[in-house]
């Protein structure tokens, strides 16, 4: 099947609840989400896939989850790609949503999912769909999402693809470090010596750049689109590498991408490429490591300069900041021994103290686990767990069948949620043999709910 460039939509906006749950604000908003209905026009109670909007625009989640797209036909489903509350276009308060906390408040996993529980009700008040059966999907935190409002809402929705969903990645459940050893790991694979260069470029950063002269050799040999300054800018460079290698590791897939950024086919391979001199030191070091990184920030060659300020400037995703200082708390740390990053502790109070200054509210590290479960999930039903070993993010996955339809699939040579794209060529057997499961279990959970009826 040959799928659209864009997203072949009607885009509505339904007006729902800032809050719902107290009586106290009545205020209002519109969501915005996108609906096909061109293979479930002559099907009566036709089964409608709800994905749930992500952290950031929802046309892009729309454009990038091909697999919805190519078995929506073969069950003749209505299909909606529902837009994150505080994301794209969805504001509850317009440009002054993230203006003050008054505001940001709400913009929780918990009220995403109750506009969603309402939008799903809005469409089977329709005539035809009153008893269609629904099947979310997701991928990475939209795949948490999807994982969540079927274990909290196990009454409107009758199974789950939940892709890369990281919903163990929270305190006391998974060890700090998992995530970045998982993110070596894959440089390493490709060039043992690739990650060695790596951890040894962050102290010769530091080194390079202790004085104005190797700040402004730096800003000009790797074009910074502002120059470095102080070491306040040479910590945002850091971080920007650092998202970059966690990026690439997260999207190594086998053929060519724009997702959150324009890359070739395994990125990682193509940037290891360039670091394959384990003698290189100092600025011939440095230097080397620009060409590596080009490769995520300027595959295309239309870039004048590197912008360290963001690393997925399409994405859109200006409010998960928000989110991972109040219920999205996921501790990180590294010790670049057994990983390739520049060693970091995990602090909690350091991390609170840091978010109540940028937003004037306190961290709750637990409530996600205490709001869907964390360590007690043997109740769970008609959920796939998709996690591809190439992707960080599966330190977080659930990789243990939790029932007998709760089912953990583990994909040897896949990155984040890639059973959730388009078929290509160059997909493995691992990734298509997924594809298939997913298409079976979504089959027998619409047969189990039909039969109720």
């Amino acid at each position: 099947m040959v799928l659209p460039k864009t997203c072949d939509c009607s885009t509505i906006n339904g007006e729902y609840q800032v809050d719902h749950f107290s009586f106290a604000v009545q205020d209002t908003f519109n969501l915005r989400y996108l609906i096909n209905d061109t293979w479930c026009k002559t099907v009566k109670n036709a089964p409608i896939f709800f994905y749930t909007g992500n952290e950031g625009r929802i046309e892009l989640f729309a454009e990038n989850t091909g697999f919805l797209w190519e078995i929506a036909p073969k069950f003749g489903a209505l299909v909606i790609f529902a837009e994150h509350r505080y994301y794209g276009e969805s504001l509850p308060y317009g440009n002054q949503s993230f203006a003050n906390p008054r505001y940001l408040g709400y913009l929780t996993s918990q009220q995403a999912l109750a506009d969603y529980v309402e939008l799903i009700g809005y469409l089977r008040s329709k005539e035809g769909f009153e008893f269609s059966p629904v099947i979310v999907f997701g991928g990475s935190y939209g795949g948490m999402l999807s994982a969540w409002m079927r274990i909290k809402y196990p009454h409107i929705v009758q199974g789950a693809i939940a892709a890369s969903a990281p919903i163990l990645q929270f305190t006391d459940i998974v060890e700090c470090d998992a995530f970045a050893r998982i993110a070596t790991s894959d440089y390493y694979v490709s060039n043992p010596t690739c990650p060695q260069l790596i951890r040894k470029a962050w102290k010769t950063i530091t080194e390079v750049t202790s004085n104005d002269e190797g700040k402004k050799w730096l800003s000009s040999n790797w074009k910074l689109c502002e120059p470095l300054k102080t070491e306040e800018d040479v910590q945002v460079l850091k971080d920007f590498l650092q998202e970059i290698y966690i990026n690439m590791a997260m999207v190594n897939y086998p053929y060519e991408t724009n997702f959150l950024a324009p890359l070739p086919a395994n990125p990682i391979n193509v940037f290891c490429q360039h670091l394959t001199n384990s003698s290189l030191t100092g600025k011939p070091l440095l230097s080397t490591l620009y060409r590596a990184i080009n490769v995520y920030t300027n595959y295309t060659g239309k870039a004048n300069c590197t912008f360290t300020k963001n690393t997925t400037p399409t994405l859109g995703d200006e409010g998960w900041d928000y989110q991972a200082c109040t219920e999205m708390v996921m501790p990180m740390c590294t010790d670049g021994t057994n990983d390739m990053f520049e060693p970091a502790t995990w602090n909690f109070d350091d991390y609170n103290n840091t978010c109540f200054k940028k937003y004037s509210v306190s961290s709750q590290p637990h409530l996600a686990c205490q709001q869907y479960g964390c360590k007690n999930l043997d109740t769970v039903t008609n959920i796939h767990f998709s996690n591809g070993l190439l992707d960080p993010w599966t330190s977080g996955g659930v990789l243990r069948n939790l029932s007998s339809s709760a089912t953990a699939i583990i994909i040897p040579d896949a990155a984040h949620h890639l059973d959730l794209r388009e078929s290509n060529s160059n997909d493995s057997y691992d990734v298509i043999l997924t594809r298939k499961f997913h298409q079976y279990s979504i089959k027998k959970w619409i047969a189990e709910y039909q039969r109720k009826f």
